[in-house]
């Protein structure tokens, strides 16, 4: 298991939740909690929350003696054989719930080989997705989604991935000088959510997280309609508090 360091609060939570996880996993009879903060240095309060939230997740489970085993979603994520669908499954949950408690549309969002890639969706009736009138693709100047994940690149990459993308005027907020974006991605906190208001479409306002497991890039965002734009932030940072449970999947 390996997650890259972040300053931020969800990747503390979900380092602090992978060493409850080993400590579980090395013990196949069962762990009590007394030995968990024994083995892990966890105070009493934050091991029942990372439990709660392990066992949540399906990664362990309560024996009836009280002693923790692990889970059937760590068991499946743990397998070669099948891997990819099981973290399909466990982080679709996690974006299922995370729609729910934000009431928006919620995506994961990932960098390979040079490319924005939205992997997956949580939508509905009440939450709708964003209409994807551009490409992600070539629209990462416009995106929360894709201005989260070049912020995660050093300059040379983000130099790559522009001038093989033209920085075209989606609407009148658009940025679309180089020196301006790379500017405002340079200047921006890792723990401080990236928001679009109105940059990618006109009457959608939208936010993105970074969640960077090992050397993949990624992010998870959130879209509402301009009408419900006074709930960005707020929304922004319930996401960013929520992300744990999702950089745990990609960490496992």
């Amino acid at each position: 298991m390996a997650l890259q360091h972040e300053p931020t609060a969800p990747y503390h939570s979900a380092q602090d939740a992978l060493r409850v996880l080993e400590t579980v996993a090395r013990c196949s009879t069962g762990v009590t909690d007394a030995e968990l903060a024994r083995h892990t240095g966890l105070g009493a309060e934050r091991l029942t929350a990372l439990l709660r939230m392990l066992r949540r997740e399906g990664y362990v489970e309560q024996l009836a003696d009280g002693a923790y085993t692990t889970g059937e979603a760590f068991g499946r994520l743990g397998s070669a054989h099948g891997h990819e669908e099981a973290l399909r499954v466990q982080l679709q949950r996690n974006l299922d719930r995370l729609r729910d408690s934000l009431g928006a549309a919620v995506y994961m969002s990932r960098y390979v080989d040079g490319e924005i890639h939205v992997t997956q969706c949580a939508d509905g009736p009440a939450t709708p997705a964003v209409n994807e009138w551009v490409d992600f693709r070539s629209s990462a100047h416009a995106s929360a989604i894709g201005k989260s994940l070049l912020g995660q690149l050093d300059l040379n990459a983000r130099r790559d991935h522009l001038s093989r993308h033209r920085m075209a005027r989606l609407t009148s907020r658009t940025i679309t000088n180089e020196r301006v974006l790379l500017s405002r991605l340079d200047a921006q906190a890792p723990t401080v959510p990236v928001l679009d208001l109105q940059e990618y479409a006109v009457g959608t306002v939208c936010a993105a997280v970074p969640v960077t497991a090992g050397s993949a890039v990624g992010c998870l965002a959130l879209s509402l309609p301009l009408e419900h734009a006074h709930r960005l932030r707020e929304a922004a940072d319930t996401l960013n508090r929520g992300a744990a449970p999702v950089l745990l999947s990609l960490a496992i």
